[in-house]
């Protein structure tokens, strides 16, 4: 994995992504943060952006934060590029786990429901969390085989 991050949004993530943003630059200064879009508050489709995330981080074996209203449709937009295992998180212990258990390379976050500062301490956790892999790598195999069993869908 590299120190490459990125970071999409759609138009109701986008105010929280900029200020998450300016936040995780000053705290890991070691990464390289790619902001791949949207720009602005101007109404925008989700999955663009998860999809544009998903693919820079199989390509680049790289890490990904993606953010909506919710959290939930950019999570499951990313989750249909091969590869990727991302995970809805609302804190510090969900980040953390959907790291340890599943070994996420891409985390989403509701801009509607969770606030600056818990979105700070999940990214943080979610950082320093390692896979903890042994019987959660005999899951995570299981997984892949279901994407190529049945592609991403």
């Amino acid at each position: 994995m590299n120190n490459e991050i990125y970071v999409g949004s759609d138009h109701a993530g986008y105010a929280f992504k900029v200020s998450l943003l300016e936040q995780l630059k000053k705290h890991f200064p070691n990464f390289i943060w790619a902001d791949l879009g949207c720009h602005s508050e101007e109404s925008c489709d989700y999955p663009e952006f998860a999809a544009k995330v998903a693919d820079a981080v199989v390509k680049q074996s790289a890490r990904g934060i993606l953010i909506c209203g919710s959290g939930i449709g950019v999570a499951i937009a990313a989750n249909k590029v091969p590869g990727i295992r991302a995970a809805t998180i609302w804190d510090a212990k969900s980040a953390s786990l959907s790291k340890e258990h599943n070994n996420t390379n891409i985390i989403a976050m509701g801009a509607r429901l969770i606030t600056l500062d818990t979105a700070l301490a999940a990214v943080t956790s979610w950082l320093n969390t390692e896979f903890a892999g042994g019987r959660h790598q005999k899951r995570i195999d299981l997984i892949t085989s279901l994407e190529k069993k049945y592609g991403a869908s």
